[in-house]
């Protein structure tokens, strides 16, 4: 017994000493992870960064931090046509985002990114991305796909509280998928394949159904975009010019009774009236669809412009009927056009690595005001679908209280033709004594009451740390 605790106590020893030796920060004992395993020890300094907590190496290589943010939101509507349903006012935690995010080595980088708004969790980010080539960026797992500059913007820094029709109803968001992208100072472009979405129980759900229930695939879309930036190195004014397109075929994230088929709709640009007037419920069978998008924008001083024209076609398998003949195509499309100006000397900012603007300079210690006009427009009535049409105007006031908090009060006037009552209801048409009819070559102009147009006021309360 003696020898054998003589023996033990010498292997520690020894272990102990080894330990110390093999120890990769020369201080201390070796550590080991939860596996096991000897893991190397880097020392790491924090500090506050713009209200952002980050933890960094001296070498700068290795660096993580937290993104949390939070959006409490507001809405009254007023106005709007008696002959439709009210709409009620209501409140809401529209983003409570918390993101962990990890520069692991120089060149790769990752993130995951999760929203708890309303007590509903929904992944946003999940990706890695590498960017050991000189001038390229591979990135590989759920993110926004590069098509439109307002929807790749943070909404920390959107200038109005929500994106304008036509890019919620278009513009693609976040899947699963890889992309390579590059930037070259003046110019920017980015090319890659998407899949399925991954927001949800429910999308998964769907997914997981059309896959085991019907040996469905995922579906794929192909999307590329290019950026030139010129005065790229002016920051105190610059210039973007864009094109973007995408090949998308039908996705399994729909139910399994919509699988083939593609909806596009819009809350009219507010998350907290829940209708959806412009809506062309399920268009089945079809093919694939194709997006087209031009963007311009630029900014002088505290004064930012930006517009956006979205175009979809939608190729369907077999030919329908129409007034004007058969057609296996549906055209939609949509645009906007934005302009603010800071009021109190703030100097509007440019992201080129992204191609987006970013958080504005305050003139003032108090702060910055920027005041904002937009006008959107969404045309989703392509015979014999009449998901309706509607168009926004828009005033927005921001208060930059400092790097973290921020203030938002929006007026918008929304204006809908009468095809824009929700869910397509007009496929079944009218012919010319105004009677009901399914037979598409004799439809015309149905009459009818307008569609509904009602005022909104809405504010939002926003920080970011």
């Amino acid at each position: 017994m003696k020898q054998i605790l003589l023996t033990t106590l010498a292997f520690l020893f020894a272990s102990t000493a080894f330990a110390q030796v093999a120890d990769s920060t020369g201080k201390g004992q070796i550590r080991y992870n939860q596996y096991g395993v000897p893991v190397n020890r880097t020392p790491l300094f924090s500090e506050e960064r713009n209200g952002v907590l980050v933890f960094e190496s001296k070498n700068e290589d290795y660096k993580i931090w937290f993104d949390s943010r939070v959006q409490v939101d507001g809405a009254a509507f007023f106005g709007e046509n008696e002959d439709y349903d009210p709409i009620g006012n209501g409140v809401s935690i529209r983003r409570a985002r918390f993101a962990v995010k990890g520069q692991v080595t120089k060149d790769w980088y990752g993130e995951v990114d999760l929203d708890f708004a309303n007590g509903i969790l929904e992944l946003k980010d999940a990706y890695l991305m590498y960017s050991g080539v000189k001038n390229l960026e591979f990135q590989a797992g759920n993110f926004k796909e590069t098509f439109s500059m307002e929807a790749t913007t943070t909404s920390r820094y959107l200038p109005f509280m929500e994106r304008p029709m036509v890019v919620q109803t278009f513009a693609p968001s976040r899947h699963i998928g890889a992309q390579v992208k590059t930037n070259l100072n003046w110019f920017m472009a980015a090319a890659g394949v998407f899949f399925q979405a991954v927001e949800d129980a429910e999308v998964r759900t769907n997914v997981e159904d059309n896959n085991k229930d019907y040996g469905r695939g995922a579906g794929y879309s192909v999307t590329a975009k290019m950026v030139a930036m010129p005065f790229y190195e002016d920051t105190h004014k610059g210039l973007h010019i864009g094109l973007a397109g995408s090949y998308r075929l039908p996705k399994s994230d729909m139910a399994t009774s919509e699988f083939g088929g593609v909806r596009y709709s819009t809350r009219t640009a507010t998350s907290i009236n829940r209708k959806k007037y412009l809506d062309t419920d399920v268009i089945r069978d079809v093919h694939h669809d194709l997006l087209y998008g031009a963007e311009l924008a630029g900014y002088f001083g505290g004064l930012r412009m930006q517009g956006e024209y979205i175009g979809n076609i939608t190729y369907l398998n077999n030919p329908v009927a129409t007034v004007s003949g058969e057609t296996s195509r549906l055209n939609f499309s949509g645009w906007y056009a934005q302009a603010g100006y800071l009021l109190f000397g703030g100097q509007q900012r440019y992201n080129t690595h992204d191609g987006e603007f970013t958080q504005p300079s305050r003139g003032r210690g108090w702060g910055d005001l920027e005041l904002l006009f937009r006008y959107d427009y969404l045309n989703l009535n392509c015979a014999p679908v009449y998901g309706g049409s509607g168009q926004n105007y828009s005033v927005g006031l921001n208060y930059y209280v400092n790097n973290n908090v921020k203030i938002m009060l929006d007026y918008m006037y929304s204006d809908h033709d009468r095809y824009a009552n929700g869910k397509g209801k007009l496929l079944v048409g009218h012919d010319a004594s105004g009677a009901p009819t399914k037979d598409y070559t004799k439809v015309v102009e149905a009459p009818g009451k307008a569609g509904v147009d009602y005022h909104t006021l809405s504010v939002r309360f926003e920080i970011d740390f």
